[in-house]
């Protein structure tokens, strides 16, 4: 028996899987082991993000992880974009993000999505991205906290998004700040506790 399910749900779906599997590829993992380095999730906070590989010392290596998991997010919604639609698309873009944080292959241990979150955005509302950076960056220069401007840029992107026009992906990015969130909850807890590590320090 065949399921009858409708074209756009079939859709979103074949784009949530696709976004997914783009999603779930684990570039700090992988460039590290390429040249040599240690496995990330023995080191640091364990996660397979660009902060983690920072930590291996090898700052080239941590800028590609952070571009490659960019990347795919954009990626992941641009083909779905581009082949099925603009509904798909944000599916496609659900599915990387949740890849990136709970890749299957790695027992759903990956990153904190903060990257591929600026990916996302960037393959729907790109002028935005430079609004974000500069949240980031004031709230940075004021904390010195990379995790605290990380929060509070994904936290504004959904008003953002709003008044820009698009409370459709706004819908979209209210998930993706929470998962962020929650992602960075030991951080939260050291923030409160005075004791998450500054930039520079």
């Amino acid at each position: 028996m065949v399921l009858d399910w409708p074209a756009s749900l079939l859709h979103d779906a074949l784009a949530f899987a696709i976004g997914y599997v783009l999603g779930s590829v684990p570039f700090g993992l992988l460039l590290t082991r390429l040249t040599g380095g240690p496995d990330i999730r023995s080191i640091g906070s364990g996660n397979i993000g660009a902060t983690n590989v920072l930590r291996t010392g090898r700052k080239g290596l941590a800028g590609t992880t952070l571009l490659l998991d960019l990347l795919k997010g954009t990626a992941a919604v641009l083909l779905a974009r581009h082949f099925l639609g603009e509904g798909p698309a944000l599916a496609a873009g659900l599915g990387a993000f949740i890849g990136h944080l709970f890749p299957v292959w790695l027992r759903f241990r990956g990153g904190k999505g903060v990257a591929t979150f600026i990916g996302i955005l960037l393959a729907f509302a790109w002028p935005l991205v430079a609004a974000y950076g500069v949240i980031w960056l004031i709230v940075a220069a004021l904390t010195r906290y990379s995790s605290l401007a990380g929060l509070l840029a994904c936290s504004a992107t959904p008003a953002l998004l709003w008044a820009y026009g698009r409370p459709d992906i706004a819908v979209l990015f209210v998930v993706l700040a929470a998962l962020v969130i929650y992602t960075h909850r030991a951080n939260i807890a050291r923030l409160i506790a005075g004791e998450e590590h500054r930039i520079g320090a």
